[in-house]
């Protein structure tokens, strides 16, 4: 145990079923991958895996459906997946059920398989029992490696670590001691960057960094629930007018705790007619440090 958490050192993998989280949330364009970066991070810890003999099933998102919807399937990105491991990576039409039960029995050690967006089923969301047993029945052991996800509860980013044994992957291992050491034993000052669509999921996060950190940077969507709250106009940019007086909480609370929000201060467009283009600065009232 590392860090007070289980990671890849202390399973026991070979011949176990190994529901895998990852973050396969990627840019597509035209029904293919856009941009691999987030594949790229996964790769080490699904080839560990593979390679020391466990049968890698793959669980993951991809964008916000409403039901099943073809153009957010998974085929494309583990055919994507494919290339960069360099080897045969399985698809199975669901994520639970017949099909994915079959793909699973199917797997021999090493073997990897894709399982079809989760979100197609909206027990995934809501983390509802029935649907978190349902993924269950088809792993051994559940191994979370999609950082970016783990904020969310969700059935297969926190159910199945109450039905099944759950370990870090390599790359939730790295970015977890890499926020234990900036939070727990940091050199100030200290700055956190934050991005994301909606306030509404990083709540306890946001509340948590105040009191850590001595800057918080907020970008993205976010910040324009914030702006708004301070009273600016964002037209019709993404925000979430609903949690205007949440954000002036957690601003009072950052002002008492001595913590800087640092908000985007400007935007730029060309003309109403064209496609927008945006180039967003931070600004902070505060000295850089003397080196």
């Amino acid at each position: 145990m590392a860090g007070g958490f289980c990671t890849l050192d202390d399973a026991a993998l070979g011949g176990k079923r190994v529901l895998l989280r990852v973050d396969l949330n990627v840019p597509m364009k035209n029904g293919a991958v856009s941009d691999a970066t987030r594949l790229e991070r996964v790769t080490p810890t699904i080839a560990e895996i593979a390679g020391k003999g466990g049968k890698v099933i793959l669980l993951s998102h991809l964008g916000r459906p409403k039901g099943r919807d073809p153009a957010l399937s998974l085929r494309p990105v583990a055919a994507a997946l494919a290339t960069l491991l360099n080897r045969s990576v399985g698809f199975a039409e669901d994520c639970i059920g017949p099909a994915a039960r079959a793909a699973v029995a199917a797997m021999r050690p090493g073997d990897i398989v894709c399982l079809e967006n989760t979100r197609f089923h909206g027990g995934e969301e809501s983390n509802e029992p029935a649907f978190v047993a349902a993924l269950a029945e088809l792993g051994d052991l559940w191994v979370n490696d999609a950082f970016s996800a783990a904020h969310r509860a969700h059935a297969s980013t926190e159910g199945l670590g109450h039905l099944l044994p759950a370990y870090a992957g390599r790359a939730m291992q790295a970015e977890l001691h890499a926020l234990g050491k900036a939070l727990e034993t940091p050199e100030h000052p200290l700055m956190a960057i934050i991005g994301g669509a909606k306030i509404s999921t990083k709540l306890a996060l946001l509340r948590h960094l105040i009191e850590k950190v001595d800057f918080l940077a907020i970008g993205g969507g976010m910040a324009n629930t914030f702006l708004a709250a301070q009273g600016k106009s964002v037209g019709k940019s993404l925000a979430e007018p609903d949690l205007a007086a949440t954000a002036r909480e957690i601003l009072t609370a950052a002002d008492r705790a001595h913590c800087e929000i640092v908000l985007p201060t400007d935007a730029v467009w060309r003309g109403p007619l064209r496609r927008m283009r945006r180039r967003t600065s931070y600004r902070s009232t505060l000295s850089p440090p003397t080196p």
